[in-house]
Protein backbone atom coordinates (compact mmCIF):
# COMPACT_ATOMS: atom_id res chain seq x y z
CA UNK A 1 0.00 0.00 0.00
CA UNK A 2 1.31 3.41 -1.17
CA UNK A 3 0.79 6.04 1.46
CA UNK A 4 1.06 9.83 0.26
CA UNK A 5 2.53 12.39 2.30
CA UNK A 6 0.10 15.34 3.37
CA UNK A 7 2.29 18.12 1.59
CA UNK A 8 1.30 16.79 -1.96
CA UNK A 9 -2.25 17.71 -0.73
CA UNK A 10 -1.28 21.30 -0.41
CA UNK A 11 -1.05 23.70 -3.72
CA UNK A 12 1.86 24.89 -5.40
CA UNK A 13 3.35 28.02 -3.40
CA UNK A 14 3.67 31.19 -5.73
CA UNK A 15 6.78 32.43 -6.57
CA UNK A 16 6.81 36.36 -5.60
CA UNK A 17 7.53 37.35 -9.16
CA UNK A 18 4.76 35.49 -10.29
CA UNK A 19 2.19 37.06 -7.89
CA UNK A 20 3.41 40.50 -8.29
CA UNK A 21 2.73 40.43 -12.09
CA UNK A 22 -0.84 38.76 -11.59
CA UNK A 23 -1.89 41.51 -9.30
CA UNK A 24 -0.34 44.41 -11.80
CA UNK A 25 -2.25 42.47 -14.66
CA UNK A 26 -5.62 42.56 -12.44
CA UNK A 27 -5.04 46.35 -12.04
CA UNK A 28 -4.84 46.73 -15.70
CA UNK A 29 -7.46 45.02 -16.57
CA UNK A 30 -10.25 47.39 -14.67
CA UNK A 31 -10.57 50.00 -16.69
CA UNK A 32 -11.74 52.31 -13.76
CA UNK A 33 -8.31 52.28 -12.44
CA UNK A 34 -6.82 52.99 -15.75
CA UNK A 35 -8.22 56.45 -16.18
CA UNK A 36 -8.72 57.90 -12.93
CA UNK A 37 -8.01 61.72 -11.29
CA UNK A 38 -6.88 61.56 -7.69
CA UNK A 39 -6.74 64.88 -6.20
CA UNK A 40 -4.21 65.16 -2.88
CA UNK A 41 -1.01 67.42 -1.47
CA UNK A 42 2.37 66.88 -2.95
CA UNK A 43 5.12 65.55 -0.51
CA UNK A 44 8.55 63.64 -1.27
CA UNK A 45 8.62 65.27 -4.10
CA UNK A 46 12.07 64.71 -6.09
CA UNK A 47 13.02 65.24 -9.85
CA UNK A 48 15.74 62.54 -10.81
CA UNK A 49 18.55 63.08 -13.20
CA UNK A 50 16.25 61.68 -16.12
CA UNK A 51 13.66 64.25 -16.16
CA UNK A 52 10.63 61.94 -14.16
CA UNK A 53 9.28 63.00 -11.57
CA UNK A 54 8.28 60.86 -7.79
CA UNK A 55 6.10 62.48 -5.31
CA UNK A 56 3.31 61.33 -3.34
CA UNK A 57 -0.50 62.14 -2.83
CA UNK A 58 -1.82 62.28 0.61
CA UNK A 59 -4.78 63.37 2.08
CA UNK A 60 -6.00 63.77 5.95
CA UNK A 61 -5.96 59.78 6.19
CA UNK A 62 -4.12 58.12 3.25
CA UNK A 63 -1.41 58.36 0.70
CA UNK A 64 -0.77 57.34 -2.93
CA UNK A 65 2.75 57.27 -5.06
CA UNK A 66 2.86 58.96 -7.83
CA UNK A 67 5.48 59.03 -10.66
CA UNK A 68 5.45 60.70 -14.14
CA UNK A 69 7.89 60.32 -17.03
CA UNK A 70 9.82 62.85 -18.36
CA UNK A 71 7.99 63.49 -21.94
CA UNK A 72 4.85 64.31 -18.88
CA UNK A 73 6.29 66.39 -16.92
CA UNK A 74 7.75 68.65 -19.57
CA UNK A 75 4.10 69.55 -20.82
CA UNK A 76 3.33 70.78 -16.96
CA UNK A 77 2.57 74.46 -17.28
CA UNK A 78 3.45 74.97 -13.25
CA UNK A 79 6.34 73.52 -11.38
CA UNK A 80 5.41 71.53 -8.70
CA UNK A 81 6.43 70.97 -5.42
CA UNK A 82 5.81 69.62 -2.13
CA UNK A 83 2.51 71.16 -0.16
CA UNK A 84 0.75 71.84 -3.30
CA UNK A 85 -2.39 70.97 -3.79
CA UNK A 86 -3.25 69.37 -7.10
CA UNK A 87 -5.08 67.05 -9.43
CA UNK A 88 -3.50 64.16 -11.16
CA UNK A 89 -4.72 62.24 -13.72
CA UNK A 90 -3.19 59.15 -15.48
CA UNK A 91 -3.49 55.42 -14.38
CA UNK A 92 -2.80 52.75 -11.56
CA UNK A 93 -0.16 49.78 -11.72
CA UNK A 94 1.90 47.87 -9.86
CA UNK A 95 6.09 48.80 -9.48
CA UNK A 96 6.89 45.29 -9.50
CA UNK A 97 10.68 45.78 -8.40
CA UNK A 98 9.05 47.34 -4.62
CA UNK A 99 5.44 45.30 -4.76
CA UNK A 100 3.81 48.66 -4.16
CA UNK A 101 0.91 50.12 -6.22
CA UNK A 102 1.02 53.79 -7.74
CA UNK A 103 -0.21 56.10 -9.94
CA UNK A 104 1.50 56.74 -13.38
CA UNK A 105 0.58 59.97 -13.65
CA UNK A 106 0.16 61.98 -17.56
CA UNK A 107 -1.52 65.22 -16.24
CA UNK A 108 -1.06 67.42 -13.67
CA UNK A 109 -3.04 70.86 -12.62
CA UNK A 110 -3.52 72.61 -9.40
CA UNK A 111 -6.18 71.91 -7.85
CA UNK A 112 -7.95 75.23 -8.47
CA UNK A 113 -10.88 74.39 -10.71
CA UNK A 114 -13.25 75.70 -8.74
CA UNK A 115 -15.66 74.07 -5.71
CA UNK A 116 -18.92 73.81 -8.46
CA UNK A 117 -16.31 71.87 -10.67
CA UNK A 118 -14.86 69.99 -7.81
CA UNK A 119 -18.49 68.97 -6.60
CA UNK A 120 -19.75 68.33 -9.81
CA UNK A 121 -17.40 65.79 -10.25
CA UNK A 122 -17.62 64.14 -6.75
CA UNK A 123 -21.19 64.04 -7.61
CA UNK A 124 -21.28 62.35 -10.64
CA UNK A 125 -18.68 59.45 -9.14
CA UNK A 126 -20.80 58.86 -6.44
CA UNK A 127 -24.19 58.52 -8.27
CA UNK A 128 -22.04 56.70 -11.37
CA UNK A 129 -20.87 54.42 -8.67
CA UNK A 130 -24.42 53.84 -6.94
CA UNK A 131 -25.30 52.66 -10.85
CA UNK A 132 -27.50 55.84 -11.09
CA UNK A 133 -26.01 55.94 -14.74
CA UNK A 134 -26.44 52.53 -16.23
CA UNK A 135 -27.51 51.70 -19.23
CA UNK A 136 -29.83 48.75 -17.73
CA UNK A 137 -31.68 51.43 -15.79
CA UNK A 138 -32.57 53.34 -19.09
CA UNK A 139 -36.35 53.77 -20.07
CA UNK A 140 -37.59 53.57 -23.65
CA UNK A 141 -38.68 56.82 -25.01
CA UNK A 142 -41.90 56.07 -26.15
CA UNK A 143 -42.18 56.18 -30.44
CA UNK A 144 -45.44 58.08 -30.46
CA UNK A 145 -46.29 59.86 -27.24
CA UNK A 146 -50.03 61.58 -26.86
CA UNK A 147 -48.89 63.56 -24.12
CA UNK A 148 -45.69 64.63 -23.06
CA UNK A 149 -45.06 66.92 -19.53
CA UNK A 150 -42.32 69.53 -19.65
CA UNK A 151 -40.84 70.88 -16.42
CA UNK A 152 -39.33 74.26 -16.80
CA UNK A 153 -40.03 78.06 -16.85
CA UNK A 154 -43.08 79.18 -17.56
CA UNK A 155 -41.61 82.36 -19.35
CA UNK A 156 -38.66 80.80 -20.50
CA UNK A 157 -37.61 80.86 -24.23
CA UNK A 158 -37.07 77.13 -23.81
CA UNK A 159 -40.34 76.49 -24.01
CA UNK A 160 -41.50 78.61 -26.13
CA UNK A 161 -38.47 76.58 -28.54
CA UNK A 162 -40.18 73.38 -27.38
CA UNK A 163 -43.70 74.00 -28.13
CA UNK A 164 -42.77 75.46 -31.16
CA UNK A 165 -41.17 72.13 -32.41
CA UNK A 166 -43.55 69.96 -30.75
CA UNK A 167 -46.85 71.59 -33.15
CA UNK A 168 -44.14 71.55 -36.24
CA UNK A 169 -42.94 67.90 -35.92
CA UNK A 170 -46.31 65.90 -34.13
CA UNK A 171 -49.15 67.91 -33.62
CA UNK A 172 -51.28 64.92 -32.21
CA UNK A 173 -49.65 64.78 -28.73
CA UNK A 174 -50.80 67.03 -26.14
CA UNK A 175 -48.46 68.95 -23.86
CA UNK A 176 -48.69 69.52 -19.84
CA UNK A 177 -46.86 72.01 -18.46
CA UNK A 178 -45.70 71.93 -14.81
CA UNK A 179 -43.58 75.39 -13.86
CA UNK A 180 -40.79 75.78 -11.72
CA UNK A 181 -38.22 77.74 -11.16
CA UNK A 182 -34.89 76.52 -12.83
CA UNK A 183 -31.69 79.25 -11.36
CA UNK A 184 -31.21 79.80 -8.22
CA UNK A 185 -31.29 78.19 -4.57
CA UNK A 186 -35.47 77.62 -4.07
CA UNK A 187 -34.85 75.76 -8.10
CA UNK A 188 -34.38 72.30 -6.58
CA UNK A 189 -36.98 71.42 -4.70
CA UNK A 190 -39.21 73.29 -6.89
CA UNK A 191 -38.03 71.25 -10.02
CA UNK A 192 -38.39 67.91 -7.64
CA UNK A 193 -42.08 68.64 -6.79
CA UNK A 194 -42.80 69.63 -10.58
CA UNK A 195 -41.42 66.80 -11.73
CA UNK A 196 -42.87 64.40 -9.02
CA UNK A 197 -46.43 65.81 -9.51
CA UNK A 198 -46.42 64.84 -13.68
CA UNK A 199 -44.59 61.47 -12.58
CA UNK A 200 -47.57 60.56 -10.60
CA UNK A 201 -50.22 60.85 -13.83
CA UNK A 202 -50.96 57.87 -15.56
CA UNK A 203 -51.58 60.16 -18.79
CA UNK A 204 -48.42 60.76 -20.09
CA UNK A 205 -46.02 59.13 -22.44
CA UNK A 206 -42.79 61.14 -21.30
CA UNK A 207 -41.36 63.86 -19.37
CA UNK A 208 -39.05 66.68 -20.87
CA UNK A 209 -36.95 68.67 -18.20
CA UNK A 210 -35.57 71.63 -20.12
CA UNK A 211 -33.68 74.91 -19.36
CA UNK A 212 -31.50 77.23 -21.83
CA UNK A 213 -27.74 77.75 -21.47
CA UNK A 214 -25.94 79.66 -19.47
CA UNK A 215 -22.95 79.24 -16.87
CA UNK A 216 -22.48 76.21 -14.53
CA UNK A 217 -23.78 78.42 -11.25
CA UNK A 218 -26.86 78.95 -13.60
CA UNK A 219 -27.27 75.64 -14.80
CA UNK A 220 -26.28 74.21 -11.17
CA UNK A 221 -29.71 73.38 -9.90
CA UNK A 222 -30.04 70.47 -12.14
CA UNK A 223 -26.28 69.35 -10.73
CA UNK A 224 -28.58 68.77 -7.32
CA UNK A 225 -28.15 65.00 -5.93
CA UNK A 226 -31.72 65.83 -4.91
CA UNK A 227 -33.35 66.41 -8.56
CA UNK A 228 -30.85 63.30 -9.74
CA UNK A 229 -32.64 61.07 -7.50
CA UNK A 230 -36.07 62.48 -8.12
CA UNK A 231 -35.31 62.13 -11.94
CA UNK A 232 -33.79 57.69 -11.29
CA UNK A 233 -37.12 56.92 -9.18
CA UNK A 234 -39.60 58.41 -11.93
CA UNK A 235 -41.73 56.09 -13.68
CA UNK A 236 -42.08 58.06 -16.66
CA UNK A 237 -38.93 58.10 -19.19
CA UNK A 238 -37.50 61.49 -19.03
CA UNK A 239 -35.78 63.51 -21.47
CA UNK A 240 -32.76 65.88 -20.62
CA UNK A 241 -32.96 69.12 -22.54
CA UNK A 242 -30.71 71.31 -20.37
CA UNK A 243 -27.97 73.75 -22.07
CA UNK A 244 -26.64 74.16 -24.62
CA UNK A 245 -25.10 71.62 -26.78
CA UNK A 246 -21.27 71.56 -25.11
CA UNK A 247 -23.05 71.74 -21.35
CA UNK A 248 -23.90 68.93 -19.38
CA UNK A 249 -25.13 68.29 -15.79
CA UNK A 250 -26.03 65.42 -13.56
CA UNK A 251 -29.44 65.75 -15.10
CA UNK A 252 -28.11 64.41 -18.35
CA UNK A 253 -26.43 61.31 -17.16
CA UNK A 254 -29.43 60.02 -14.78
CA UNK A 255 -32.15 61.11 -17.18
CA UNK A 256 -33.61 58.37 -19.76
CA UNK A 257 -32.29 60.24 -22.64
CA UNK A 258 -30.24 63.36 -22.93
CA UNK A 259 -30.58 65.65 -25.30
CA UNK A 260 -28.13 68.52 -26.95
CA UNK A 261 -31.11 71.50 -26.09
CA UNK A 262 -34.37 72.06 -25.52
CA UNK A 263 -35.28 72.15 -29.24
CA UNK A 264 -33.53 69.10 -29.38
CA UNK A 265 -35.52 67.14 -26.57
CA UNK A 266 -38.79 67.96 -28.42
CA UNK A 267 -37.16 66.64 -31.55
CA UNK A 268 -36.39 63.33 -29.74
CA UNK A 269 -39.47 62.76 -28.09
CA UNK A 270 -41.46 62.63 -31.06
CA UNK A 271 -41.63 61.50 -34.83
CA UNK A 272 -42.14 63.96 -37.41
CA UNK A 273 -45.22 63.63 -39.19
CA UNK A 274 -44.17 63.98 -42.52
CA UNK A 275 -41.97 60.97 -42.37
CA UNK A 276 -44.81 58.68 -41.03
CA UNK A 277 -45.58 55.90 -43.09
CA UNK A 278 -46.23 52.43 -41.33
CA UNK A 279 -43.70 50.70 -43.47
CA UNK A 280 -41.21 53.00 -42.41
CA UNK A 281 -41.83 53.08 -39.47
CA UNK A 282 -41.37 49.43 -39.18
CA UNK A 283 -38.59 49.94 -41.20
CA UNK A 284 -36.33 52.58 -38.96
CA UNK A 285 -37.60 50.54 -35.75
CA UNK A 286 -35.59 46.83 -37.16
CA UNK A 287 -32.60 49.42 -38.37
CA UNK A 288 -33.05 50.75 -35.20
CA UNK A 289 -32.35 47.76 -33.35
CA UNK A 290 -29.96 45.59 -35.73
CA UNK A 291 -27.96 48.83 -35.25
CA UNK A 292 -28.18 48.48 -31.66
CA UNK A 293 -27.61 45.19 -31.41
CA UNK A 294 -24.32 46.14 -33.99
CA UNK A 295 -22.33 48.62 -31.97
CA UNK A 296 -22.86 46.95 -29.12
CA UNK A 297 -21.07 43.80 -30.20
CA UNK A 298 -18.64 46.01 -31.88
CA UNK A 299 -18.08 47.87 -28.56
CA UNK A 300 -17.59 44.33 -26.85
CA UNK A 301 -14.97 43.41 -29.37
CA UNK A 302 -13.17 46.85 -29.22
CA UNK A 303 -12.63 46.18 -25.42
CA UNK A 304 -12.24 42.76 -25.72
CA UNK A 305 -9.36 43.58 -27.93
CA UNK A 306 -7.85 46.36 -26.03
CA UNK A 307 -7.47 44.18 -23.18
CA UNK A 308 -5.90 41.73 -24.95
CA UNK A 309 -3.51 44.52 -26.00
CA UNK A 310 -2.95 45.57 -22.79
CA UNK A 311 -1.71 42.60 -21.52
CA UNK A 312 1.06 41.90 -24.65
CA UNK A 313 1.59 45.28 -24.30
CA UNK A 314 5.61 45.78 -22.94
CA UNK A 315 4.33 49.39 -21.18
CA UNK A 316 4.52 47.89 -18.10
CA UNK A 317 7.96 46.56 -18.00
CA UNK A 318 9.11 49.50 -19.65
CA UNK A 319 7.73 51.61 -16.68
CA UNK A 320 9.64 49.08 -14.54
CA UNK A 321 12.85 49.36 -15.88
CA UNK A 322 12.64 53.51 -16.09
CA UNK A 323 12.38 52.92 -12.35
CA UNK A 324 14.17 50.13 -11.74
CA UNK A 325 17.56 52.86 -14.03
CA UNK A 326 16.68 56.20 -11.62
CA UNK A 327 16.87 53.63 -8.69
CA UNK A 328 20.64 52.04 -9.64
CA UNK A 329 21.34 55.74 -10.74
CA UNK A 330 20.73 56.82 -7.22
CA UNK A 331 22.62 53.93 -5.91
CA UNK A 332 25.77 54.55 -7.77
CA UNK A 333 25.56 58.54 -7.13
CA UNK A 334 25.79 57.27 -3.37
CA UNK A 335 28.75 54.96 -3.50
CA UNK A 336 30.72 57.22 -5.58
CA UNK A 337 30.43 60.18 -3.02
CA UNK A 338 30.85 57.63 -0.46
CA UNK A 339 34.17 56.22 -1.74
CA UNK A 340 35.26 59.83 -2.26
CA UNK A 341 34.93 60.51 0.99
CA UNK A 342 36.96 57.34 2.41
CA UNK A 343 39.54 58.17 -0.12
CA UNK A 344 39.91 61.78 0.69
CA UNK A 345 40.18 61.03 4.52
CA UNK A 346 42.92 58.38 3.70
CA UNK A 347 44.38 61.16 1.80
CA UNK A 348 44.72 63.61 4.75
CA UNK A 349 46.07 61.02 7.12
CA UNK A 350 48.86 60.07 4.85
CA UNK A 351 49.50 64.08 4.42
CA UNK A 352 50.13 64.35 8.17
CA UNK A 353 52.35 61.31 8.64
CA UNK A 354 54.53 62.34 5.72
CA UNK A 355 54.43 65.66 7.15
CA UNK A 356 56.15 64.19 10.26
CA UNK A 357 58.69 62.13 9.18
CA UNK A 358 60.04 64.93 6.66
CA UNK A 359 63.82 65.78 7.04
CA UNK A 360 62.22 69.41 6.84
CA UNK A 361 60.55 68.78 9.54
CA UNK A 362 63.68 67.93 11.87
CA UNK A 363 65.62 70.88 10.10
CA UNK A 364 62.89 73.45 11.67
CA UNK A 365 63.74 71.84 15.29
CA UNK A 366 67.54 73.45 14.82
CA UNK A 367 69.11 70.39 13.21
CA UNK A 368 71.50 71.19 9.35
CA UNK A 369 72.48 68.88 6.86
CA UNK A 370 76.34 68.53 6.07
CA UNK A 371 77.64 67.65 2.52
CA UNK A 372 80.89 67.78 1.01
CA UNK A 373 81.93 69.13 -2.23
CA UNK A 374 80.79 66.10 -4.38
CA UNK A 375 76.88 66.43 -2.26
CA UNK A 376 77.27 63.48 -0.14
CA UNK A 377 76.19 63.66 3.75
CA UNK A 378 79.05 64.29 6.37
CA UNK A 379 78.42 61.68 8.40
CA UNK A 380 81.54 61.41 10.40
CA UNK A 381 84.46 63.90 11.36
CA UNK A 382 86.68 61.59 10.15
CA UNK A 383 85.43 61.59 6.50
CA UNK A 384 86.67 65.97 5.66
CA UNK A 385 89.87 67.59 6.32
CA UNK A 386 90.71 71.13 6.69
CA UNK A 387 90.53 73.13 3.56
CA UNK A 388 87.61 71.24 2.26
CA UNK A 389 84.10 73.45 0.98
CA UNK A 390 81.58 72.06 2.76
CA UNK A 391 77.37 73.12 2.25
CA UNK A 392 75.40 73.28 5.27
CA UNK A 393 71.36 73.20 4.48
CA UNK A 394 69.01 74.70 7.27
CA UNK A 395 65.41 74.87 7.83
CA UNK A 396 65.12 78.22 5.82
CA UNK A 397 68.17 77.77 3.17
CA UNK A 398 71.64 76.61 2.84
CA UNK A 399 75.39 78.52 2.98
CA UNK A 400 78.74 77.37 2.07
CA UNK A 401 81.90 77.12 4.49
CA UNK A 402 85.67 75.98 4.92
CA UNK A 403 86.71 73.39 7.04
CA UNK A 404 89.55 74.91 9.08
CA UNK A 405 90.56 72.33 11.60
CA UNK A 406 89.23 69.13 12.03
CA UNK A 407 88.43 68.04 15.62
CA UNK A 408 87.78 64.35 17.17
CA UNK A 409 85.30 63.28 18.99
CA UNK A 410 85.23 64.93 22.80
Amino acid sequence: MTFLRSDQFLPQAWSVSDLTQYIRELFEIDYRLQDVEVSGEISNFTQARSGHLYFTLKDESAQLKCVMWRTAAEQLRFAPGDGDAVVAHGRVSIYEASGVYQLYADHLEPAGRGNLALAFERLKEKLADEGLFAPGHKKPIPAFPRKIGIVTSADAAALRDILNVLHRRYPLTAVLIAPTLVQGHDAPPQIIRALQWLDGRDDLDTIIIARGGGSMEDLWAFNDEGVARAIFAARHPIISGVGHEVDFTITDFVADLRAPTPSAAAELATPDIADLRPYLAGLQAGLRMAAADIMQQRRWQVQNLARALGHLSPRGRLDNNRQRLDNLLNRLDTTMRRSLERESSRLQVAQTTLTAVSPLATLGRGYAIVRDAHGRVVRTVGSITPGDHLDIQVADGDFKVIVSEERGQS
